[in-house]
């Protein structure tokens, strides 16, 4: 969609605004990816196991998508920048905290508060996008967004490898400190103050989707250390499944049925691109956040790299990304994203079948970096198109919103997906090696190279098997991507594509 005319200012600089917000963006997504290499040294340090150290970044993502959908309300209502700073101060705040803590249960609150630090400001990004650049270029400004997370990938695990080797793993949290002090001084400067929108607020609707989606998450993380059975007197696994799954129904007949403005607009959901684009990246945040865990497990654990080692074999993953990125960008605005998108995430999935296949104790690394090349081509083909079609046809008054879903989304399954794995793991570390009792195992074994040679082979073959579930999920959002329809200024040409805009 064009922009209308009173959206545009003459002063108005979009690449520098638009540069200003990736670099929290950017910082977000690696303290993501940071911590899954940190991972088996707060596991040793904090004296935890596999199941409990997984919610550090379970709090974290669980945090960060709960309240995406009101704040990107709260963006449209009082303006992007000033919630982005507002999130950008938070989070920084928030990473000190978290490097200063000494229990793996006060470093899991902190990240916490990090969470919503980051739902204060992502919305905020791809909003902005949506509302300085037109739609004919809006594929550009997405690759821009993509490359941001292909660097991520490849940064955050070697400076965490770096930081965690040489000064501990509670740097890797410090380290956000200057960043976050430079991203808010050029945000403040570079991205312009847009007009806002009135908009009410959907309290009941925050608590009915914060409580389905704490209780469908903790049951599906926890399921295995209780046996998927009781966890305490009547409460069961099941039951909190089962309650989150009836309270995420009532969120949605809540948000039908309101009369006043919900905080999930069901409307945009009338858009059959924005619809499918939010099952296609759903799927993409479970399998990126899921993979991470086995993959970092298995080369520390087992081949007894070193959290900096373990992280080099993700470069051939973020250089094929960023390096195509530019290119898939261009390629978004002129071509239909269904081929594009489709394309991409078929390459994740064969990736990580692929991965999970050659994953033994000795096996050639370069027999690991193939895989892993692919999932760089895989990123590279998936963020620009799937984002341009979710905000394509976005009215410019529901920019924040539809960002927000679009995140919600994205991040929910992220948090699916580290709940999920982590269930699985510690289930496949428990068939595989039933004497160790999976959690003990990675408590143990998981600080580097301590596992002893003959428990490899049944750790090596938890983490492959583990690997097939991301693999399989990747398949839905390639066929949601399949179902893509053509978008409206492919078929039209640009001067009609624009009227009917305004219009």
């Amino acid at each position: 969609m064009a922009l209308p005319h009173q959206e545009l200012k003459p002063e108005l600089r979009p690449w520098p605004a638009l540069w200003a917000l990736v670099l929290g963006f950017f910082m977000i997504l690696v303290d993501s990816t940071i911590v899954s290499v940190a991972t088996p040294a707060i596991l040793t340090d904090l004296h935890s196991d596999v199941g409990t150290v997984v919610w550090v970044t379970s709090a974290y993502l669980l945090a960060y998508a709960v309240p995406l959908l009101i704040t990107g309300r709260l963006g449209d209502r009082f303006g992007p920048k000033k919630l982005y700073l507002t999130g950008l101060a938070v989070f920084t705040l928030a990473s000190v905290w978290c490097g200063l803590t000494g229990t793996i249960e006060m470093l899991i609150v902190a990240r916490v508060f990090q969470g919503l630090g980051a739902s204060m400001m992502t919305p905020q990004t791809m909003a902005v996008i949506t509302r300085i650049f037109p739609a004919d270029q809006r594929g550009r400004a997405m690759s821009l967004w993509g490359a941001t997370a292909g660097a991520a990938v490849l940064v955050g695990p070697i400076l965490g490898g770096v930081l965690v080797d040489g000064l501990g793993w509670e740097w890797i949290f410090f380290v956000n400190a200057p960043v976050g002090v430079v991203g808010f001084v050029l945000a403040m400067r570079l991205v312009p103050d847009l007009p806002t929108h009135e908009h009410k607020f959907d309290l009941l609707g925050v608590a009915l989707s914060t409580i389905g989606l704490f209780c469908l998450v903790f049951g599906i993380q926890e399921g295995q250390k209780y046996d998927w059975g009781q966890i305490s007197g009547p409460l069961s696994v099941w039951s909190l499944i089962i309650a989150g799954l009836v309270v995420i129904a009532l969120f949605l007949l809540w948000q039908a049925r309101t009369k006043s403005e919900p905080l999930l607009p069901l409307t945009l959901f009338k858009d059959r691109n924005f619809s499918l684009a939010n099952t296609a990246i759903t799927t993409v945040g479970f399998a990126i956040t899921a993979m991470a865990f086995p993959l970092m497990l298995y080369a520390q654990t087992v081949r007894g790299l070193s959290p900096t080692r373990a992280a080099l074999l993700l470069v051939p993953m973020a250089v094929i990304s960023g390096a195509l990125a530019p290119f898939v960008g261009r390629l978004t605005d002129k071509a239909s994203p269904r081929y594009i998108a489709g394309f991409g995430l078929l390459c994740c999935s064969v990736a990580l079948f692929w991965l999970s296949q050659v994953i033994e104790p000795a096996v050639p690394i370069w027999e690991l970096l193939l895989p892993i090349a692919l999932l760089g081509v895989a990123n590279g083909f998936m963020w620009a198109p799937l984002g341009s079609t979710a905000t394509r046809n976005l009215p410019m008054h529901q920019a924040g919103a539809g960002a927000g879903v679009y995140n919600t989304t994205r991040q929910v399954g992220a948090v699916l997906g580290s709940a999920g794995i982590a269930a699985l793991m510690e289930s496949r570390l428990a068939a595989n090696l039933p004497a160790a009792a999976g959690g003990s195992v990675g408590a143990e074994g998981a600080g580097g190279g301590k596992l002893p040679e003959a428990l490899h082979q049944g750790f090596s073959d938890a983490m492959a098997q583990s690997l097939m579930l991301p693999a399989a999920v990747v398949l839905i959002g390639l066929v949601a991507a399949l179902l893509f329809v053509r978008p409206d200024h492919l078929q039209q040409r640009p001067v009609d594509a624009v009227k009917k805009a305004e219009a």
